[in-house]
């Protein structure tokens, strides 16, 4: 019998959240605001202006900060 474990990350992610990428948009700005979640997000670029949607895996995998009401998450 094979045991599978399979590591779950949960990150509370919510909607006006800024969030901190590894990586920086081609404008040189790594500071996103999320606008929807889902199985995509929508995040929106803070310089300028410029809307993404991304995979939800993909965004998970490239943050480096959450940062929700002037706080870190």
């Amino acid at each position: 019998m094979i045991n599978y474990i399979f590591e779950v990350i949960v990150t509370d992610i919510r909607e006006g959240d800024k969030l901190t990428m590894k990586k920086t948009h081609p404008c040189g700005n790594n500071i996103f605001t999320v606008l929807r979640i889902g199985m995509d997000f929508r995040i929106s670029c803070d310089k300028c202006g410029r809307i993404i949607m991304l995979p939800r895996k993909k965004v998970e995998k490239g943050i480096k900060k959450i940062v929700r009401n002037g706080e870190t998450v």
